[in-house]
């Protein structure tokens, strides 16, 4: 049999299996392909559309200028956010030891609301004595949501009692007030905020009609947020400058994450009242924003607000520094922002906006705490409360031993204790009282930087006990060595270093 040359024929079997391999490929490939079109297509609408909303992010119903300061008629272009902000009105308590109790009253000529806020000095009858001969220890109570802030405080005893002469600066955190600085100022903001911090707190209030309002945190042509407080803008200069950058502005240098702190920072601070200045709102920054430094600041310049009647010593009254204190702590380490916590984003329809409700976490923990943490909403409020109640513990044993101290103070200026030891207590009585004040002040309750309230309890109890070993006649320093010892500098252009190395103001 002769060969042939032919290839030997493929059966009908061995010519079908190829085909058959390639339909279940050309299929999955049309299916693959279609999936990657379908996602492209989907992420170029998806950026199209946000793109869309950046350039038309509201729907303007009505213009918003820089002489409109009713929240109602911006409510007309941001709806959803005029309806949460309504809801500052509401009160209750938080889960920890915040929030505010409503307690009825009988209205008077010189207060004629019905409820107000539970009062913090019944609560603790220590802080009585702590401010004694100061306008807290007459009247102090929970702070209520935005809605009331000015009408709290042009009712409060601080205000209406005729034994305290407050001065228009209080106004600076409590009342909108970019038009009114300008009317004061004819077109000048910082010149009619000074007229406005030299007039008497009766003048100024009639100057006003509302308090915080959306003009005060936000440009009415971009809706960009904006510091609108002087105060903000030359105190946070003073500390960037000890952070080695100068010249710093905060309306054009800060980042839009950094001003969703910042504009809270305008009222949640530490300051004072500069009485050689006309009452000049300032804050204490120029020598950093740590406990030590702010006190060393103090003692610099000299300020002091009250003297106390039991200890004779001259005290400074902290204010509320949540933004100092948030400065220490893992959230603001971490990049977190007030609004992120007070004020989270939440979903409206297409849009993501801000809650403008202005409340504690422990209010809506899913949407505050639950952006960066798996755990549940029980475990998350579980670790808030642990580390309030630990605080609270430590500042009362810090509150016992500071009004056990002014105790021996009154003892000893009767009992013929030296001028020196008495002075040098006084010196740690002032540091003691400040530091406690400090984180009493602050409406955290421990949960902004738990460790470093901490440290300044710990600080505090230091100092009374240093200020006892005085009173006996011990060999101690003195509160700026203590000072000079954690870094800071006590020297300045207008500085008693002498004075201030003594820690006498």
């Amino acid at each position: 049999m002769s060969e042939s040359n032919e290839s030997p024929r493929l059966t009908n079997t061995e010519e079908a299996k190829p085909r058959r391999r390639r339909g279940p490929i050309l299929a999955i490939a049309v299916i693959l392909t279609a999936i990657i079109t379908f996602g492209i297509t989907a992420l170029a609408m998806n950026i199209l559309n946000r793109q869309i909303e950046a350039e038309v992010p509201y729907a303007r119903v009505v213009d918003v200028d820089e002489t409109t300061l009713d929240p109602s008629v911006w409510g007309k272009n941001f709806p959803v956010q005029y309806e949460q902000f309504l809801r500052t009105a509401e009160m209750g308590p938080t889960a920890g030891h915040g929030g505010s109790v409503p307690v009825e009253q009988e209205p008077t000529d010189t207060d004629p609301r019905t409820i107000v806020s539970s009062s913090r000095l019944e609560e603790d009858p220590r802080l009585v004595t702590m401010w004694d001969g100061y306008a807290f220890s007459v009247d102090y109570r929970h702070a209520r949501g935005h809605e009331f802030m000015l009408e709290d405080q042009t009712f409060t005893q601080r205000v209406t009692n005729e034994r305290f002469n407050q001065p228009g600066t209080c106004m600076n955190c409590h009342a909108s007030l970019p038009t009114v600085f300008s009317e004061l100022g004819d077109g000048d903001r910082e010149a009619g905020w000074n007229a406005m911090n030299a007039m008497s707190y009766e003048e100024a209030r009639e100057h006003v009609t509302n308090p915080i309002s959306c003009i005060d945190c936000h440009d009415p042509e971009t809706m960009a947020l904006r510091i609108t407080r002087p105060a903000f803008v030359e105190g946070i200069a003073d500390y960037m400058a000890t952070q080695g950058i100068e010249d710093y502005d905060v309306n054009t240098d800060a980042t839009a994450q950094e001003m969703r702190s910042f504009v809270c920072a305008q009222c949640h601070v530490e300051y004072y009242f500069d009485g050689d200045a006309n009452n000049r709102l300032t804050f204490p920054w120029a020598n950093g924003m740590l406990m030590e430094e702010i006190l060393g600041y103090y003692l610099i310049d000299g300020h002091i607000d009250f003297t106390h009647p039991q200890a004779g010593t001259p005290i400074i009254k902290a204010q509320h520094p949540e933004f100092e204190i948030w400065m220490q702590g893992t959230h603001a380490q971490a990049g977190v922002t007030c609004a992120d916590c007070h004020m989270p984003y939440q979903r409206e329809g297409s849009h993501k906006v801000t809650n403008h409700h202005v409340q504690s976490p422990l209010l809506m923990i899913n949407e505050s705490c639950g952006t960066c943490h798996s755990a549940s909403e029980e475990e998350l409020e579980s670790r808030v409360l642990t580390i309030q109640d630990r605080f609270m513990h430590s500042r009362d044993v810090a509150m016992d031993a500071l009004v056990q101290f002014i105790a021996a103070l009154e003892t000893a200026r009767t009992d013929g204790t030296p001028a020196d030891q008495l002075e040098l207590a006084q010196s740690y009585h002032q540091a003691a009282q400040f530091y406690i004040d400090y984180v009493y002040s602050e409406n955290g309750f421990g949960f902004h930087a738990d460790q470093y309230e901490m440290r300044i309890l710990n600080d505090a109890q230091n100092f009374i006990l240093q200020g006892q070993l005085a009173l006996q006649g011990q060999d101690v320093g003195t509160v700026g060595e203590f000072l000079i010892a954690q870094g800071v500098n006590l020297e300045g252009p207008s500085a008693d270093v002498e004075a201030a190395a003594a820690g006498e103001g």
